[in-house]
């Protein structure tokens, strides 16, 4: 399995790089299993039509964790049949509800879990920030070596910086519990790094953006049910499924917006206090 993969540069130089975020999809070990009512494949179908009709000409598609729901292989073997042909190439990274070895397995034959892309002047870099045993999340010696091996060698351009629990705060008390351990060690290497120009991650099911030094933090809604915000224990909220897409600049902004299905109707057991 290659290292990186390497993407080829628009032929329009001035043009961005399109990339989409598709996360938490909670697929099943079989298809049409269902997540608190809802039909995880078929709200992944529709996310899915939403991003063709949207954004049909994506370099890169980021699955930032929970693609699986079990961990079971025949999940990510239909993930990558629901998402065929969205984007050029396609990285995965785990989530908490992920088995990394299946995931290899899985793409054995691709580049998903390649682990950074360099496409023009950007680097993507895919953290695991999986905890064995633990819904948290936590980064080991090993990936925080990683990336500040990645971030060293891409200097001379940009760096988007991707994982799959959120690294600060984000006023749910339930889900707070659950974010990066180390969070203080990961922004201590990213401050290094002037280049830096975005933090892009999953779990949370809900959109957040903000800015810290200069970097833009980023979470994005599930494709299956949504968190409420400022939660303090579980609860669900009723917007739709959705994607996160970005446009990566030369100069190094990140132009990024959230779109979300309308005009379908999910079944969805929003009484359901129980969690995921």
């Amino acid at each position: 399995m290659n290292e990186a993969i390497t993407l080829l540069v628009p032929i329009d130089s001035h043009q961005p790089i399109k990339l989409l975020q598709i996360t938490d999809t909670h697929l099943g070990a079989q298809a049409a299993e269902t997540l608190l009512g809802l039909n995880t494949d078929y709200s992944l179908e529709q996310v899915v039509d939403l991003v063709r009709r949207e954004r049909p000409h994506a370099d890169l598609l980021l699955a930032t964790g929970d693609i699986s729901s079990c961990g079971a292989g025949q999940s990510y073997h239909r993930y990558r049949q629901l998402t065929k042909g969205i984007a050029d190439q396609t990285l995965w990274l785990p989530g908490n509800h992920d088995t990394v070895a299946a995931m290899r397995e899985a793409a054995k034959d691709g580049n998903e879990m390649a682990g950074c892309a360099t496409i023009g002047n950007w680097h993507i870099i895919m953290l695991n920030s999986k905890t064995p045993g633990k819904v948290g999340g936590s980064l080991s010696d090993k990936e925080l070596a990683k990336l500040r091996v990645g971030l060293q060698q891409s200097r001379e351009g940009y760096a988007l910086v991707c994982l799959h629990h959120h690294p600060v705060s984000i006023g749910c008390d339930w889900l707070d519990e659950q974010k990066v351990s180390n969070a203080e060690t990961l922004f201590s290497v990213l401050d290094e790094f002037t280049h830096v120009r975005g933090l892009l991650w999953g779990h949370v099911h809900q959109q957040i953006d903000q800015q810290r030094n200069g970097v833009k933090l980023m979470a994005t809604p599930s494709t299956c049910i949504q968190f409420a915000a400022d939660s303090a224990d579980f609860k669900l909220d009723r917007l739709s499924p959705g994607y996160r897409w970005l446009d990566l600049q030369e100069n190094g902004d990140i132009e990024t917006g959230v779109s979300r299905v309308s005009g379908v109707v999910f079944d969805i057991d929003y009484d359901d206090s129980s969690g995921y």
